[in-house]
């Protein structure tokens, strides 16, 4: 595309001049302290508590995926203090995709930025599955309602999508407000569980290792170390989502403190919670029985109010537990509304997703279509799965790991983001400064790669790996030949092109640079 007033070429992409009124038509409103932070992190989260993290005991054994829920605990932490800095010194809403625009261009964003839409919209669309598969256990016992048996579970997802698409459109104080709800009532079902666990002395630590060991290998170890290495990426689901904060920056009140200080907090809220959930659970059912799937192995927590509660007290029960999916639905939902808002408004994604409602200010139009690509994507892995039986016994995991695949993509460009940062932009204002620095960054960086090679060398989901890679590949040829000349110069950009100098949007106005990039030669 050859340059013109309204066009300028830079680092292989076209900056287009943003119409009058652009940025207008796609503003959002500061209504989240540090506590409506911490509940959104928490309740994107939740869910992994309830659902997800069990077939991991079917990879390591007990023993096995809590040595692999450990490693990922220090990757969170040190990946969450690397992210605080990098949000605190970009306050805007771009996440992963302004830090990676930053530090390795447009086409580094860009990548960045595709793995985090996919890890978000098929993320939403796991909790969906994992939210139906708790409701329709709760309608069969309470009223014999059943839809998982004429095949019609689709209805249930259309239910949910219409339901959170609505409450995310109502506005971020209200989504901000909801989540921080159910995340509290979401971490008092899962302390309620613990307490009852206890009092009707249902706890057998033995239970733990009843997963017979392979050949040459311990009760502890029953697959042996090799078996953590493909637990990691089913500990992550303890946690994955948390790293969603940044793309609040500019809906939050003070982003850059509150931003990193709810990461903080929020791991190590997660980090007690997982440890609960993943000492207790198994004390009560037996690790062996939680590795099944479908059944029980969807709702391991419901099992175990199963295993010490008749089923019509379990399955009350399992309404409560049921709002911790829901919880992680509000908030993994706001993330891909938030995340494709971002790319869009830059260009790199079709700019009618950035649009915003006028009486609300959330982007609706991306929250309506990343619903919909999630409710087609459940329907597509429901078709292969009934044509193919052995492929409908893994679809679970193989959307869970489409998106744990997304997330530690995602999660390596940004470590890599963060030591190049340091050394590119060394004048960039830095409010919040990681205490783990480079070093942090580096420990972080390896423990994802190392996820990332349990996913792609576990044969169980090789489809898995390659509708990712699909999907990517698409994406990455649709936006070499078309998004790339028709970028814009928005918060993310300016902040890259201008070398750190550039921060806060709503204080330096959404078009800082236009008169520098766009001057009449």
């Amino acid at each position: 595309m050859a340059a013109t007033q309204d066009t300028r070429a830079s680092s292989g992409v076209t900056y287009t001049k943003a119409e009058a009124g652009y940025f207008d038509k796609r503003s959002l409103k500061r209504t989240a302290g540090v506590w409506g932070l911490w509940g959104i992190g928490i309740a994107a989260v939740i869910s992994g508590d309830f659902s997800g993290w069990n077939p991991g005991l079917g990879q390591a054994g007990w023993g096995g995926l809590l040595i692999a829920t450990l490693v990922i605990i220090v990757m969170f932490f040190t990946m969450i203090f690397s992210i605080g800095e990098m949000s605190a010194a970009m306050p805007h809403t771009g996440g992963a995709y302004s830090f990676s625009r930053a530090a390795m261009g447009p086409w580094g964003g860009f990548i960045t930025g595709l793995a985090e839409t996919i890890e978000y919209v098929v993320t939403t669309a796991v909790v969906v599955l994992f939210s139906a598969s708790y409701l329709n256990s709760i309608t069969t016992i309470l009223f014999n309602f059943d839809l998982a048996g004429p095949n019609l579970m689709w209805i249930w997802w259309l239910v949910l999508y219409a339901i959170f698409i609505g409450l995310n459109s109502l506005g971020a104080s209200v989504g901000f407000k909801f989540a921080l709800v159910v995340a509290i009532i979401s971490m008092a079902v899962l302390l309620l569980f613990a307490v009852l666990a206890v009092v009707n002395g249902a706890l057998d630590f033995s239970r733990v290792f009843d997963i017979a060991p392979t050949e040459g290998n311990t009760d502890f170890l029953p697959f042996g170390v090799m078996g953590i290495f493909f637990a990691l990426p089913f500990a992550i689901w303890f946690f994955l989502g948390i790293e969603e904060l940044p793309l609040a920056a500019e809906e939050a009140t003070n982003p850059t403190k509150d931003i990193p200080k709810a990461g903080v907090w929020g791991i190590i809220t997660l980090a007690f919670f997982g440890l609960l959930v993943l000492f207790l659970n198994p004390a009560v059912t037996g690790s062996k029985a939680l590795t099944v799937s479908p059944g029980d192995g969807d709702e391991p927590l419901l099992a175990g109010f199963r295993a010490f509660l008749p089923d019509s007290v379990a399955a009350v029960l399992a309404l409560f537990a049921l709002i911790g999916l829901l919880a992680s639905l509000q908030g993994i939902m706001y993330a891909y509304g938030r995340n494709m808002y971002s790319l869009s408004r830059a260009g790199y994604y079709p700019k009618f997703l950035s649009l915003t409602g006028r009486k609300h200010q959330t982007p609706w139009v991306a929250l309506v279509v990343g619903g919909a690509i999630g409710f087609v994507i459940l329907i597509a892995v429901t078709a292969i799965g009934s044509a193919n039986e052995d492929i409908g016994a893994a679809a679970t995991g193989i959307i869970l790991f489409i998106a744990v695949f997304g997330a530690v993509i995602s999660y390596m460009m940004q470590m890599v983001s963060y030591i190049v940062l340091r050394k590119k932009f060394p004048n960039a204002k830095r409010p919040y400064t990681s205490p783990t620095g480079i070093t942090g960054a580096v420990v972080a960086g390896i423990i994802a790669f190392a996820s990332f090679l349990g996913i792609l060398l576990a044969p169980t989901f090789t489809l898995a790996v390659v509708t990712f890679v699909v999907i990517f590949v698409v994406g990455i040829v649709i936006f070499a030949l078309v998004g790339r000349h028709r970028l814009i110069l928005s918060p993310e950009e300016e902040y890259a092109l201008s070398g750190g100098l550039h921060g806060d949007p709503q204080t330096e106005g959404y078009d800082a640079m236009e008169s520098e990039v766009f001057e009449t030669k």
